[in-house]
């Protein structure tokens, strides 16, 4: 997480990630935590509902991906070849979308 700190301004997670040390982590790398409180939680923390609802997007791209057999069960050896695919299919899900303008 402290290798990508300096890149991110936010982190979008779910009720798993909801503590206090992640959110103390989260806080000292001047980092949003963007995770909504669990229901037993004493204390909740507030989160940004708007920016929230880009996780819901992310894990659907992640779902359409995973439909692709390659991408699911990584069959590439190596690193490049696979984000080589997964960018391939990224564009393959994403060409409806421009010529459906």
């Amino acid at each position: 997480m402290r290798m990508i700190a300096d890149r991110i301004d936010a982190l979008l997670a779910d009720k798993g990630y909801d503590s206090d040390a992640v959110r103390d982590t989260l806080t000292s790398m001047d980092v949003e935590a963007v995770i909504p409180a669990r229901r037993n939680r004493r204390n909740p923390a507030a989160h940004d509902r708007l920016k929230y609802r880009w996780r819901n997007q992310i894990e659907r791209l992640f779902n359409k991906l995973k439909n692709w057999r390659r991408v699911a069960t990584r069959y590439d050896k190596t690193a490049e070849s696979y984000i080589g695919f997964v960018c391939l299919a990224s564009v393959l899900l994403w060409i409806p979308f421009v010529h459906a303008a």
